[in-house]
């Protein structure tokens, strides 16, 4: 049986007001962070390393049921820094590609959240 997969894909934007010599993406450690985090407490792992896709940055999460895999992209999408736009793909360990699935747009509340 194929267990579910979602892809939280991230628009690929620079963080504004940052010193030229500043990683320009320091969102996408807070969110590597923040699934690790959930991972050690048990409640979503990560299913590969993020990766840049054209012009997203996409978190692979896996290891509970979708509602609870959409929560935690939900909360991924509004961590502050991270850059409106945020969607999820619902696919599985099987998919091929990236972006197979079904689409959903995040966050699934309009809280933003530090």
């Amino acid at each position: 049986m194929a267990a579910t997969v979602v892809e939280i894909h991230v628009p690929l934007q620079e963080t504004p007001g940052l010193a030229p010599t500043d990683y320009p993406f320091p969102w996408i450690e807070q969110v590597e962070d923040f699934i690790f985090q959930l991972q050690e407490q048990g409640v979503a792992g990560e299913f590969n390393d993020g990766e840049e896709f054209g012009d997203v940055y996409i978190f692979f999460i896996t290891g509970a049921g979708e509602d609870t895999l959409l929560a935690v992209a939900s909360r991924v999408a509004a961590l502050d820094g991270v850059p409106d736009g945020v969607f999820a793909m619902v696919t599985d360990d099987r998919a091929e590609e990236f972006g197979l699935g079904r689409r959903v747009d995040l966050p699934l509340h309009e809280v933003k959240q530090g």
